[in-house]
C-alpha cells in the first residue's frame, strides 16, 4: 500500500484537544469535525489538510482518548500521520478507523512530497528515506481493509 501526500509539519505533544476541540464533540457530524481540525492551533490549517501527510514531533495524540480525533483527521483528508512516538490509545484508535499512523523520526519540510510504502516499511521525503517501525501483520490487514469495522465485515 502506497500513500502519497504533501507534508504538513507540526510540533511535539499535539494533543487530542488540539486536533479537535471538545466544544465540537456535541455533534456526530464528521464533516463538521473536519472543518475544525487544529482550529485552536491554526484556524486555516483544516483547509490545507486534504491530501496531506502530517509529520509531527513526539507524543502525537496525547491527552484524552477520544476516537473523534483520528476520525476528524481522516475526514479532513489526512492520508497518514508520521511521528517518532504516539499516545498508545490514539495510535490504536487511528488504526481502528483506518488512518495510517507510522512511528518514524523524519525531517519535515512543509509542502514537500511524502511517499509512504506501508508494506515495504519506508517513508521517502525530499530524496531522503526513513525506515518505519514495523506494524503487526494484523494492523496492516486492518489498514488495508480501511479500518477495523471493514476488516471485521470482510473476515467474519
Amino acid at each position: 500500500m502506497q500513500i502519497k501526500g504533501r507534508a504538513v509539519c507540526l510540533g511535539e505533544d499535539i494533543d487530542t484537544d488540539m486536533i479537535i476541540a471538545g466544544r465540537y464533540l456535541r455533534t456526530k457530524d464528521r464533516r463538521l469535525w473536519a472543518t475544525h481540525v487544529f482550529e485552536d492551533l491554526d484556524p486555516a490549517l483544516a483547509g490545507r489538510l486534504d491530501g496531506s501527510v502530517i509529520v509531527s514531533g513526539k507524543n502525537f495524540g496525547c491527552g484524552s482518548s477520544r476516537e473523534q480525533a483520528p476520525v476528524a483527521l481522516k475526514e479532513a483528508g489526512v492520508q497518514a500521520v508520521i511521528a517518532p512516538t504516539f499516545a498508545r490509545i490514539f495510535f490504536r484508535n487511528s488504526i481502528n478507523v483506518g488512518l495510517p499512523v507510522l512511528e518514524v523520526r523524519c525531517e519535515c519540510v512543509e509542502g514537500e512530497d511524502v511517499t509512504v510504502d506501508l508494506d515495504g516499511g519506508e517513508v521517502q521525503a525530499g530524496g531522503r528515506s526513513y525506515p518505519i517501525r514495523p506494524l503487526s501483520p494484523r494492523m496492516l490487514e486492518i489498514l488495508h481493509a480501511g479500518g477495523l469495522v471493514a476488516y471485521w465485515r470482510d473476515n467474519r
